[in-house]
C-alpha cells in the first residue's frame, strides 16, 4: 500500500478553522457543517492526532455481542466486498452505531498501516472522536459519504479517502457503518464514487438481511421495484391477518408509517392511500411465487405463506391470479 501522503497539521488546521469562521464558506465547502460540529460542539483540535485507544478482547466481544445479529448479518457482505476492495488495496470496516469499528477485512500487508493510522477493530471512529470521517459524519448525517482526503476534519487523518454507508436497523434506528478506506496516493475521485456506490448497495443487502431475520416467519413484501430502491430498502412485514409488523426506514418514509401504526395498521389501508399498484404487484409476485415453489398446490402455498387456504383464493381472485 502507498504510504499515507497527509496534509500538514499547521496548514490543515489554518484551513479548517478559516472555513470555520467564515459564513460565505460554511455554505460553499461540502463538509463545513461537519467542521464546525468537530470544532465547535466537540472541541478537537484538527492538528492534534488523537491518542490512541482500542478496547480489550474482552470488551470487544461485548460490544459485538450488544450489536446483536449485525455482526453475524454482516459478515458474508463484508467478504464479498473485501474480494475487490481489498485487492485495490483498501480496508473494509464494519462499526457500531456508536462509531466503535467491530470487524474488518484486510490484506495482511497493508493490516500495519491501516492500524497505525487506528483503522482497525476497537477504535472509535465517531465525529466526537475523530471528527470529519467516512464512519462518524455518515452516523451524524444518516446518510452515505465520500470523505476525500483533506475533507478529513483532523489533519493525521488527510491521507485517507473514506466511503461510507450508514445501516438501518429492522425498526429503521441506526445500527452502523459500512465503511471502505483507502490509503493509496493514486485513488480517483472518480473511482472512490465508485467504490461508494458498491459500499452503499452492500449496506442495503445488510439493511434487508436485518430485517428478514428480525421478522423470521412474517410475510416480506417489497414495495418498490425490489429490495433496493434509490430511496433505500423498501419492505414490509405482514403477520397472517395482514397488519403491518414491521417496515423499513425508507418504506416508513416512503409510505407514511409512524411507529403507533406499527402492528395495527392493515396492509389495505396502505393500498387505499393511493399506494394499491405497488402494494398489489407486490402481493401479487409474493403469491405467485408460492405457488411456483409448491408446483402449483394451492395448499401449499398457503401454508408457505402463514394463511388459509380460502383466504388465499380470495386474495388471487382479488389481484387477478390464476390458481
Amino acid at each position: 500500500m502507498t504510504s499515507l501522503t497527509r496534509t500538514p497539521a499547521r496548514n490543515h488546521a489554518e484551513i479548517v478553522q478559516s472555513v470555520v469562521a467564515s459564513s460565505s464558506a460554511l455554505g460553499r465547502a461540502g463538509f463545513a457543517a461537519s467542521w464546525r460540529r468537530s470544532l465547535i460542539h466537540h472541541k478537537i483540535d484538527p492538528g492534534t492526532p488523537q491518542p490512541s485507544e482500542r478496547l480489550s478482547e474482552s470488551e470487544m466481544r461485548a460490544r459485538r455481542e450488544a450489536s446483536g445479529l449485525l455482526v453475524q448479518i454482516a459478515t458474508p457482505v463484508l467478504d464479498r466486498l473485501a474480494r475487490a476492495a481489498c485487492d485495490a488495496g483498501c480496508t473494509v470496516l464494519l462499526s457500531d452505531a456508536s462509531g466503535l469499528v467491530l470487524d474488518e477485512r484486510v490484506r495482511a500487508g497493508d493490516a500495519r498501516d491501516f492500524h497505525a493510522s487506528d483503522l482497525a477493530p476497537g477504535t472509535n471512529w465517531s465525529e466526537g472522536a475523530q471528527g470529519t470521517n467516512g464512519i462518524g459524519t455518515c452516523l451524524a448525517e444518516g446518510r452515505p459519504v465520500v470523505v476525500w482526503r483533506d475533507q478529513h476534519f483532523r489533519a493525521t487523518n488527510t491521507g485517507l479517502t473514506c466511503m461510507g454507508a450508514p445501516v438501518f436497523g429492522a425498526t429503521g434506528e441506526l445500527a452502523g457503518v459500512i465503511d471502505v478506506s483507502s490509503a493509496r496516493g493514486d485513488m480517483t475521485e472518480g473511482y472512490a464514487r465508485l467504490v461508494a456506490l458498491t459500499v452503499q448497495d452492500a449496506a442495503q443487502r445488510i439493511e434487508a438481511d436485518l430485517f428478514r431475520a428480525s421478522y423470521d416467519g412474517a410475510r416480506i413484501l417489497s414495495t418498490g421495484a425490489g429490495e433496493s430502491a434509490p430511496q433505500g430498502v423498501m419492505l414490509l412485514a405482514l403477520d397472517r391477518d395482514d397488519l403491518v409488523i414491521g417496515a423499513t426506514r425508507a418504506a416508513r418514509r416512503h409510505l407514511g408509517i409512524e411507529d403507533a401504526q406499527i402492528g395495527r395498521l392493515p396492509a389495505n389501508d396502505l393500498l387505499e392511500l393511493g399506494l394499491r399498484g405497488g402494494l398489489e404487484e407486490a402481493q401479487r409476485a409474493e403469491m405467485a411465487r408460492a405457488l411456483a415453489r409448491s408446483g402449483g398446490n394451492v395448499s401449499a402455498a398457503a401454508r408457505d405463506l402463514g394463511i388459509g387456504r380460502a383466504t388465499f383464493y380470495r386474495k388471487a381472485k382479488a389481484l387477478g391470479l390464476e390458481v
